[in-house]
Order: C-alpha cells, then sequence, then structure tokens
C-alpha cells in the first residue's frame, strides 16, 4: 500500500488508514427483481470505491482492497474540502470524456510514475459517485441499519456535503421499475446496466444477498481473423483455445478487436479441423494481437493468422477504445454473412449522457 505524499496535496497531509469495511458485492442475474423490497440505482462503468475520512486522514479503497489513493490525489483532495471530517462513503470512480465516462481514460490512471498521475489528475479529473453512506459523525455504525435508512442519510449529506464540490455525486436512486427498466434500456457511456439492492437489509459483506447486478448485453458480427491454440491437448493433438476477433474499418483494414475462449470441449477438436487449412498472414491488416496496446500479454504473439473467411456472432457487455472490454460469448456462427459486412459501424450507437442522471 502506498501514501500520498504531502508534496502531491496540499495541508493538511492525507495518510493512508485501512478501510473499515469490505464492499458489499452483487449477484449477477438475467433480469430485473421486482418488488416492494428492492431500491435500483444505475450500474456505472468505473472503479468501485469505498472513501472514508478521519479528520485529514483519507483512504480510498478499490473492490480487492488496493489503496487507490495514489492513483486519485484529486479526490483526496476534494475529500479534504468537505465540511464533513468523518464519514465512509461507498461509491465509483469515473471520469468524464465528452457526453460519456471513459474507461480508457481511466486506467490510463493506475500508473507507477506519480508525476504522470499528477499530470492526468489536471488533465483527466476522476469524478467520485456517491451511492451509499456506512459511516458519518452522527452515526459511526450507519452499515448495520437497513438500506432504508441508509439512503436518506446519504440524500442528506450530500444534500449539505456536495453542494459546493462538483468532484462528488450524488447516484440516483429510485423504487420504481418502470425507471430501472429505462436506465438499463439507455445503457451505454458510463453506464452498463442496473443495480438491484434490498432496502430491508444492513450492508451486506461476504454474501452477495444484498445486491443484484443486470447488464445490458449487446451482440455484433466478426470475423475470425486467427485463433490460439489451448494450453492443454485433447487426445495427445493441439486444439483451439480461443478465436481473435476483427472489425472492417472504413479503409477496409481488418482490426483485432478481443476474443472469446466460450469454446465447448467437446467442439473444440472439428473446430480445429475447420481453421487450421485456413491458417494464412497476415490474419488482421490494421490493429493485431501483440501490436503496441494496454492490453497486450506475453501470450499476444502465440496466435495463428487466417484467411479472413469465416464469420461468428457473438455477445459482449461494453466495447471501448475499439475493443470488447472483455471476452465475448459464442452466440452462433453466421455463414450467411460476408466477412466485409463485419464493421465497426455496427457497434456505433448513439452515446448516452450518463452525466444527466446526477443531475
Amino acid at each position: 500500500m502506498s501514501r500520498v505524499e504531502s508534496s502531491s496535496l496540499p495541508s493538511p497531509k492525507a495518510r493512508r488508514r485501512p478501510a473499515p469495511l469490505a464492499v458489499m458485492e452483487a449477484r449477477s442475474v438475467d433480469a430485473i427483481p421486482k418488488g416492494a423490497e428492492w431500491q435500483y440505482e444505475p450500474k456505472w462503468d468505473g472503479f468501485r470505491c469505498l472513501m472514508s475520512r478521519r479528520g485529514g486522514t483519507v483512504d480510498l479503497r478499490s473492490k480487492s482492497g488496493e489503496d487507490l489513493a495514489r492513483y486519485f490525489p484529486e479526490l483526496v483532495q476534494a475529500a479534504l474540502a468537505l465540511k464533513a471530517s468523518d464519514f465512509v462513503l461507498d461509491g465509483e470512480i469515473v471520469v468524464p470524456h465528452g457526453k460519456a465516462f471513459s474507461f480508457d481514460d481511466l486506467l490510463q490512471r493506475i500508473h507507477p510514475a506519480a508525476s504522470r498521475v499528477r499530470k492526468l489528475s489536471q488533465e483527466t479529473p476522476a469524478l467520485f459517485l456517491a451511492f451509499d453512506l456506512l459511516a458519518s459523525a452522527a452515526d459511526k455504525k450507519l452499515a448495520a441499519s437497513p438500506l432504508r435508512e441508509r439512503r436518506p442519510a446519504l440524500e442528506a449529506f450530500a444534500k449539505v456535503q456536495f453542494k459546493s464540490h462538483p468532484t462528488f455525486r450524488l447516484s440516483p436512486a429510485t423504487t420504481s421499475y418502470a425507471t430501472a427498466q429505462r436506465w438499463l434500456k439507455q445503457s451505454g457511456g458510463g453506464s452498463d446496466g442496473v443495480i438491484a439492492k434490498r432496502i430491508d437489509l444492513p450492508y451486506q459483506v461476504g454474501n452477495r444477498d444484498g445486491m443484484q447486478k443486470i447488464k445490458k448485453f449487446r451482440s455484433a458480427d466478426c470475423v475470425v481473423g486467427g485463433f490460439r491454440y489451448a494450453t492443454n491437448k485433447i487426445a495427445n493433438r493441439r486444439v483451439v483455445g480461443s478465436l481473435l476477433l476483427g472489425l472492417y474499418d472504413e479503409e477496409g483494414l481488418l482490426h483485432h478487436v478481443g476474443f472469446t475462449s466460450a469454446i465447448k470441449q467437446a467442439d473444440k477438436p472439428a473446430l480445429t479441423d475447420r481453421l487450421e487449412p485456413l491458417i494464412a498472414p497476415p490474419g488482421f491488416t490494421g490493429n493485431a494481437p501483440g501490436g503496441p496496446s494496454r492490453w497486450s500479454t506475453e501470450r499476444s504473439a502465440e496466435w495463428r493468422p487466417l484467411k479472413p473467411k469465416l464469420v461468428i456472432e457473438v455477445c459482449y457487455d461494453h466495447f471501448s477504445g475499439e475493443r470488447f472490454r472483455h471476452g465475448t460469448s459464442i452466440l452462433r456462427w453466421r455463414p450467411d454473412k460476408a466477412p466485409r459486412q463485419c464493421t465497426f459501424d455496427q457497434l456505433r450507437q448513439k452515446v448516452a449522457d450518463p452525466m444527466k442522471l446526477l443531475k
């Protein structure tokens, strides 16, 4: 864990301290739960963070328990500027970019060089979207209260504390199922779904009983531009482990945009037989695995290029920086689709404006 030094922050100096709680985690479900016991919130696409302050001591703790303070000094400064000197907030760190929140800009902030972090904190300052209050000067054990009591306490806290500090925003909440459905439908640009929380439960740690997440999934037709062999063999032979996905740009270049490894074990030998006759360079004519990228790994170069003959429809949850943010799942093969039809245009949708939800 790293300490936020006084050289990068104004007085008083903010020192690291252990976070008082682990974050409440969600269970992934397919549909928004319905009932009077549920409260709904937008699901933000950022870094989950517990922010705590006690006097001149500020701590930013990630979902995994890592210290985030050194990467977001502007948030430490903002926390020290609040009138309240004793609180614990649960929220999300996001970085605005135009009308959206940029996960790519957020990732850039996790950098080992303090000088780089300071520069980015000024060029791309983060916001803290607060959605729960776990402790305050008036009630240091607020986390033990049900959400139906914590939410009004958060709203009262935000009304007094956030008014003159635009770095902090109150994340909206509703008990309206129709509003939650609308939020899910409008997901994009930094909001990638809906969170449902039980209003009758205290803050849950160590289980997923109090919170559910529902994400909006989309599909795209992609060219299979290459593949990687699996680490393990089947019947003493090498078989495919993952497919490398590509999309064409306006100039006709095929760019690597992600992968899928969701291949059934029983299907791998036959799929390998289908792919190996198509092995031929270059595979990708634009950005390729192993090229300059934040996502590059040692294994990036261990791939086989394919002739652009096969099209597959995949399911994905988020696309940013010309990449699928996570691995995709296979929906179906598309022999009816010409590879040249697999372009970036199918992924370019009207950008949602998540800032409107914060007003």
